[in-house]
């Protein structure tokens, strides 16, 4: 027990150009979307679905961050576009997020349904974590695009939580530098 918690506090990202292959197998793959299955779900709704991307799908995806790109910025210069392209290439595998919205739910507001998705995200990054591979979340312009999001067949109600980046880390990082807890818990008495 003190073990897995230790493991949870020392977890961090690594950067996406720092994962190479291997990547998870479709048997990890499984293991790892079983885990984000597990989020804390309002309702039973089950606000959440996942879409890996892998292989020459990455390059097809570049090519959809450089669509989206130049509509949202039309005179975006090209070395800036071409790190669009190459994105999705950083990392052997990627397993996009996406919460499922039930609009005008009695039960479970929007927020909380996404919030899920988000806690999805972050046990499947757990469980990438404890079958050895590196992983990070990622988001930027890109996720909330929905140009992007209509071409991996989301619909345009729904959200894409982010990017989850996986594969195995080119080299061991240090030891994370955590905020001290001081900064960040406080007591509330009434």
């Amino acid at each position: 027990m003190i073990e897995m918690l230790s493991e949870l506090q020392q977890r961090q990202s690594t950067p996406a150009n720092l994962l190479d292959e291997p990547a998870p197998c479709d048997d990890q793959i499984a293991e790892i979307v079983k885990a984000g299955l597990a989020a804390p779900d309002h309702a039973h709704l089950r606000p959440w679905r996942f879409i890996v991307i892998r292989g020459d799908a990455r390059q097809k995806l570049g090519d959809i961050f450089v669509e989206a790109t130049v509509r949202r910025e039309p005179d975006m210069p090209d070395e800036k576009l071409e790190k669009q392209r190459l994105k999705p290439t950083r990392s052997p595998l990627i397993i996009a997020v996406v919460a499922t919205i039930t609009e005008d739910h009695p039960k479970t507001p929007v927020v909380e349904q996404i919030l899920s998705a988000g806690a999805a995200m972050q046990l499947m990054q757990l469980a990438a974590t404890a079958l050895g591979f590196g992983s990070i979340w990622l988001t930027g312009p890109n996720a909330a695009d929905n140009h992007v999001k209509s071409a991996l067949g989301i619909d345009a109600g729904d959200e894409l939580v982010g990017f989850l980046y996986i594969g195995t880390p080119r080299n061991k990082k240090p030891q994370p530098d955590r905020a001290p807890l001081s900064e960040h818990l406080s007591d509330w008495s009434g």
